[in-house]
């Protein structure tokens, strides 16, 4: 009678794979499970301003920079599909704003398997302070960044050109702007969590403080679609600050 051979136990790696109590095509239909529910939260908040008196008045409120600027302002559409790509990218990123909780949300729920307890209970208040700190991104772009940066842009060189820019060109630059600065806010929020969890601590952030500072600068060089000096360094320089911040926080989450 053959003997039943014993299967031979999976290779250090392979065990890694299969990610312990989960294989690693679960791992891939949970990722798969949650980018969906990503989508729909931002398919749901592009909805509300695909209302017209929701997403004209948007787009009116981001014009309002460049009007402080020059009264007599108007953009031009110079394609017929240019106010229309215009504002799908207003609702794109009004949609991001409004579903930013439920995509912070669902990145967090696929890492708590991997938290204890006591981690797992800091998810919602990071989930909600990072959407905050989001909004407060916004605001910060769009009360002082971009009336800055257009102040410049508006300004330099109208003794050869009039700065007339197209719709499209004018709210792509907008709205790259006030995405990067959302995600810049996140920072402290992002490094206190990392803290809590035990990935990084106070003193090591303090320690990559220069390589923090230059990071900054060329994420803002790269981020920013425009390659003027004053707008490249209003990105940068919250950004710089508000790692700071968030190793203060680091400091007080892991005392706490």
């Amino acid at each position: 009678m053959t003997a039943v051979r014993e299967p031979e136990p999976l290779p250090a790696d392979e065990q890694e794979l299969e990610g312990g109590s989960m294989t690693l095509l679960e791992h891939l239909l949970e990722l798969r499970s949650r980018v969906m529910w990503c989508a729909v939260a931002v398919v749901l908040g592009m909805s509300v301003f695909f209302i017209p008196a929701v997403g004209f008045r948007a787009i009116e409120f981001l014009l309002e920079p460049a009007l402080a600027q020059n009264p007599d302002f108007r953009a031009q559409a110079i394609t017929p599909m240019e106010n229309i790509v215009t504002y799908f990218r207003v609702a794109l990123l009004g949609g991001l704003t409004l579903g930013m909780p439920m995509l912070i949300y669902q990145t967090l729920a696929f890492i708590t398997p991997a938290l204890t307890p006591t981690e797992k209970k800091w998810v919602l208040p990071v989930v909600a302070g990072a959407s905050v700190s989001f909004v407060l991104g916004l605001l910060f772009g769009y009360f002082v960044v971009l009336r800055a940066a257009y102040g410049f842009l508006f300004a330099f060189g109208t003794e050869f050109a009039d700065v007339t820019p197209t719709i499209s060109s004018y709210m792509d630059l907008t709205t790259r702007l006030l995405l990067v600065l959302g995600v810049v806010f996140e920072v402290p929020i992002v490094v206190m969590g990392l803290a809590r969890f035990g990935v990084v601590t106070a003193a090591k952030l303090w320690g990559w403080w220069r390589f923090a500072v230059v990071g900054a600068f060329a994420f803002s060089a790269v981020a920013t679609p425009t390659p003027d000096p004053v707008t490249q360094a209003l990105v940068a320089g919250p950004m710089a600050v508000l790692y700071f911040l968030g190793i203060g926080l680091a400091w007080f989450v892991r005392r706490r």
